[in-house]
């Protein structure tokens, strides 16, 4: 083992705060004081990793247990694997620095299937023996859960059990049964997974023997008696599971930087090429109260400014209207924006945008799908085109200047005319729109994938070359002022549609595309199509025997076992009207389609009817104060240890949520985005710390300085100490004295007194600067640098005047002046003082 730790690498890694795991809310428990501890992994970086909702459940539930310890972890960067490598540093959870290869239990989240390759390198870097057959009875239980294991033949070698479907109840049932077996005399893994596969919703891959026929299709044959099938576990009732009110709150920009509310899960609009309209089903809206409670609890906790309320379709849900009202009226005096991230055409009404504008404008998209009605009924999407132009037109009425559509390439029945149907009705929109105010429209494409368990689930990809071409078309025709086309790379398709379809033969594959270094292949930056094709050549497998062929309804499929609730036959019917462009209806508003999910027992659909009292009557009235005042102060603060490595962005927003959760009634600028009035003296760059750092921030009321301190220092991180808050109007408002004193500690290499000889002896030294725009500007550092002091050869203090309003850096002079390396530098404590 290294005698470095991962504190001691993290100055040598880009977004060091990736990896603290001491966000506000984050919840650290006792090894010693639990009984099983369980490792929450996310095979993605921590800006995608952190938003997923699931884990903010799954993390919340196991805590709740005081016998249980959850932690996170997530795929490392690039950079931050490289340094664990070379310096033999075991990949840990982020809120012990526990090496993962010490939990009982991993649980990967498994929501893209180009995340593979960053579970295979997860486990590496834990030291954890990728196939589940021959892992050792120490190493940690492997189980796997999310949207990718409704089929999960292509990874099943690598986990110990899969959950299959909603895991609230699941995840509850399978650690009472790991407590209770770790109690019993028997305690060898087989007598565990025994227990567990006799839970509804778990799979045990061991349990199946592979083989298969002459066609290729798979035959899985129960090892145990009457194991024929998993049957996917179904929460009945949204109110009843436990609710995340205290969510962590990430660092850095994660892709989803507010509150996450989920008000209904599952999707009755019957899309036939969408997997999680088939898998989720049926819809259950959490109640509208619940909904209230727990987003006004949360805004408390967290301090977010933006809420995101949940669902397949969000403006499906019976009561959107009135519920938004009632956060409205609580939440737009505190400067809360709502946003709606599912909505469909048909259901954004000028109600609902009036709604969202209160605040902010967020951004909608819309999601036409096709450009010809006929396409569109075969897909069933259930919107026209007065719909979408209805849309649009009450969308620029409001003040919307920008709207982005979302079209798919590729999908069954579709020709040349629908290519052009889509070229079309953006021209018209474009067209139809000149006249008020329009701005932009942005287009984007993704290419069909064809997916299990929905009615084109056996229909063929285009391949690559049919993709670009249609691509390419596309954008030619769309080429013109107002008009923005971005498309999803199809070579990433091509890839996603072999591992949505495939097989356990694709397990050895996954290993060789591993060792070849994929990773990250979700993000363009990080994708290799050809590395991709050389695996499969290599490994003996050709990839578009599953995706590019077409398969008969009469096939075994790889995924047969699995019973998501939705029935064969439904989807083998749903298919056929599709080729006969009919459209199903909407079983929330029609007659149940019959599509299996339901027993109307125990499972079916709950919804909350709306009153007619509630819809649109609640009036917000605006907290106005009958004079427009305001309060300054000068608030000063410590930023060291672990603070040191957030950038200033993250100290900003970090400041921003903490007095929001003080309940420190900040002033907003006014305008389209009213922002907090807070702002921050000389800031610092990242990895420095300071014993005295000063903000301004500007208040609606008055308050005694004592209790904004008070307030304040209750709701920040560790590390972030407020050691004095002032009356800007009482005290001196200039900033005084340019000089700043630092003391540097080196951890590697040393400060030599030769050097400083060097430097003292010296007219002039030149320093490169690059200013803002990338020029390069020269200084002489030698009326920047004011005194140095060699305390050792380890440390010293260095004291720095600006240079035409310039701030030099210590790192920058002291690499100079002692000639020190990146390395070096990097890893110095330097605190201002």
């Amino acid at each position: 083992m290294s005698e470095k730790t991962i504190q001691d690498i993290l100055p040598l890694v880009q977004m060091p705060s990736r990896y603290l795991g001491n966000e506000f809310n984050r919840i650290k428990k006792s090894w010693n004081d639990t009984k099983l501890h369980i490792a929450l992994a996310f095979p993605d970086l921590y800006e995608i990793a952190s938003s997923h909702f699931g884990i903010q459940i799954l993390y919340a539930i196991l805590n709740k247990n005081s016998e249980i310890m959850a932690e996170r972890v997530f795929a490392p960067a690039l950079d931050m694997e490289k340094q664990l490598r070379d310096n033999n540093i075991p990949l840990c959870s982020l809120e012990s620095q526990i090496p993962i290869g010490e939990f009982d239990i991993i649980g990967f989240s498994l929501l893209y299937e180009l995340n593979y390759t960053n579970m295979l390198n997860m486990l590496d870097l834990g030291a954890i023996t990728f196939l589940a057959e021959k892992r050792r009875e120490e190493e940690p239980l492997i189980i796997g859960g999310g949207p990718c294991t409704c089929n999960p033949e292509p990874i099943a070698d690598f986990f110990d059990a899969i959950v299959i479907g909603d895991g609230e109840e699941v995840i509850v049932k399978m650690t009472d049964a790991w407590q209770n077996w770790k109690a019993s005399i028997d305690r060898d893994r087989s007598s565990l997974l025994e227990s567990w596969s006799k839970i509804k919703g778990v799979y045990i891959p061991s349990f199946f023997q592979v083989d298969y026929n002459m066609d290729g299709e798979p035959i899985l044959t129960p090892k145990k008696s009457g194991y024929l099938a998993v049957e996917r576990a179904v929460v009945k009732d949204l109110n009843d599971t436990p609710f995340p009110d205290s969510p962590i709150i990430p660092y850095g920009k994660p892709v989803h930087d507010r509150l996450r509310v989920e008000i209904a899960r599952g999707c009755t609009r019957g899309c036939r090429f969408c997997q999680a309209g088939m898998i989720y089903r049926p819809v259950r809206e959490r109640d509208p109260d619940k909904i209230i409670s727990s987003v006004k609890t949360a805004l408390g906790k967290t301090g977010y400014e933006d809420l995101s309320l949940l669902s397949l379709s969000t403006g499906d849900y019976t009561c959107i209207s009135s519920v938004m009202e009632k956060i409205m009226a609580f939440g737009e005096n505190d400067n809360v924006s709502i946003s709606l991230p599912s909505l469909r055409a048909g259901t954004l009404t000028p109600e609902l945008m009036e709604l969202i504008k209160r605040v902010r404008k967020t951004g909608f998209t819309i999601a036409p799908e096709a450009g010809s009605q006929r396409l569109r009924n075969v897909i069933n999407k259930m919107i026209t085109e007065a719909d979408i132009f209805r849309t649009v037109d009450n969308a620029f009425l409001m003040g919307w200047r920008m709207i982005k559509l979302y079209f798919m390439i590729g999908l069954p029945t579709e020709t040349q005319d629908d290519l052009w149907a889509i070229v079309d009705m953006v021209k018209r929109l474009k067209a139809h729109n000149k006249d008020k105010k329009f701005k932009k429209i942005n287009v984007s494409f993704g290419t069909f994938v064809p997916k299990p368990h929905t009615p084109f689930q056996w229909e063929s990809q285009i391949d690559l070359e049919t993709a670009i071409g249609k691509m390419n078309w596309l954008k030619d025709q769309l080429n013109m002022k107002g008009i923005q086309v971005k498309w999803q790379d199809p070579r990433v398709s091509i890839i996603e549609g072999v591992w949505s379809r495939g097989d356990r033969k694709l397990g050895q594959v996954l290993i060789n595309a591993w060792k070849a270094g994929c990773r990250f292949d979700g993000w363009s930056d990080y994708f290799n199509y050809d590395r991709w094709i050389n695996v499969f050549k290599e490994s003996g497998v050709i990839p578009t025997a599953y995706s590019f062929t077409p398969m008969n309804e009469k096939r075994i499929l790889p995924w047969d076992h699995i019973n998501i609730g939705v029935e064969k036959k439904y989807l083998i019917k749903e298919r056929k009207r599709a080729f006969k462009e009919q459209r199903t209806t909407d079983c929330r508003n029609g007659d149940c389609s019959g599509c299996g999910v339901c027993d109307f027992k125990t499972i079916k659909p709950i919804s909350f009817q709306q009153k007619e009292s509630d819809c649109g009557k609640e009036k917000v009235e605006k907290n106005i104060h009958p004079i427009e005042q305001s309060f300054k102060y000068l608030i000063k603060f410590k930023k060291n240890g672990f603070a040191r490595f957030l950038a200033h962005l993250e100290m900003i927003k970090i400041f921003n949520r903490s007095f929001r959760r003080a309940k420190i009634p900040v002033k907003y600028s006014a305008g389209f985005h009213p922002m907090p009035k807070i702002s921050f003296r000389d800031t610092l760059p990242m990895g420095m710390q300071s014993e005295n750092e000063e903000m301004l921030i500007t208040l609606d009321l008055f308050l005694e300085p004592e209790t904004i301190a008070r307030r304040l220092s209750s709701e920040l991180l560790e590390n972030i100490e407020i050691i004095g808050c002032y009356e800007f109007s009482k005290i001196n408002s200039t900033v005084g004295d340019d000089n700043k004193t630092y003391w540097v500690e080196l951890k590697d290499g040393f400060f030599k007194e030769k050097d400083l000889e060097w430097f003292n002896f010296q007219q002039s030294v030149n320093i490169e600067r690059k200013n803002k725009k990338g020029k390069i500007l020269n200084f002489d550092l030698k009326k920047a640098v004011e005194k140095v002091e060699l305390h050792s050869n380890k440390k010293l203090k260095i004291i720095l005047k600006p240079i035409e309003k310039h701030i030099i850096r210590p790192t920058q002079a002291i690499k100079i002046i002692f000639n020190l390396n990146k390395e070096d530098i990097l890893t110095a404590l330097i605190t201002k003082i």
